[in-house]
């Protein structure tokens, strides 16, 4: 069998690709980073890589002349470094078809919601606004569509009455860094089975 490699996309700070590295280096995911790939050259994301001796690849969006030639990039890199599992790692693009065709059930991301309630860039804006007494984050397949692709673990944080936008964040991303090494833990354990919109953990 061969090895499973996985191939992290990041915009920014990096703390999911930070708690991924902490569970390679433990062995609870039983896998190698083989790339880590952001879209903007300042993203703090490449200086954890490096830290962790991991290789990194910039491909800024701006420098591209089309989406098109930006995701065949992004497909170059992965497949170069014999990606077998793409994690999206705070990735502040969407994807094409294009894109999750060349991987099709092998990409999974991360959403500071409790999906299909507010997906989009300002998950945690819009809870507050609506009003919601429960939160939390999500983590899915991705399939060709916004946030809709089938949902592996989901994890709940409480809404407080004086939460702002940074502190309901805070409170969400301690459950993501617990539940995103949980998801492709059980990926690489092969308990994850889709059928149509769910997805079954096998024991």
């Amino acid at each position: 069998m061969h090895e499973p490699i996985l191939g992290v996309l990041c915009s920014g700070r990096g703390t999911n690709l930070q708690s991924i590295i902490a569970a390679v280096e433990s062995g609870q995911i039983p896998a190698r980073i083989g790339i880590v790939i952001t879209d903007k050259p300042e993203a703090k994301a490449l200086e954890r890589a490096a830290a962790a001796g991991i290789p990194t690849c910039c491909i800024d969006r701006r420098a591209c002349a089309a989406k098109q030639e930006f995701e065949e990039k992004l497909v170059a890199e992965l497949k170069k470094a014999g990606v077998t599992l793409v994690i999206l790692a705070g990735f502040m693009r969407i994807l094409s078809p294009y894109f999750v065709r060349a991987f099709k059930e092998h990409i999974m991301n991360i959403h500071p919601s409790l999906l299909p309630a507010f997906g989009g860039a300002h998950a945690h804006r819009d809870v507050l606004a609506y009003g919601v007494k429960v939160s939390g984050c999500t983590i899915h397949f991705v399939d060709e569509g916004m946030d809709s692709g089938p949902i592996i673990l989901q994890d709940t944080v409480p809404v407080l009455d004086d939460d702002m936008e940074d502190t309901l964040a805070a409170r969400v991303l301690v459950k993501e860094h617990i539940l995103y090494p949980r998801a492709i833990e059980l990926y690489l354990n092969g308990q994850l089975e889709i059928q149509g919109r769910r997805v079954k953990i096998k024991n």
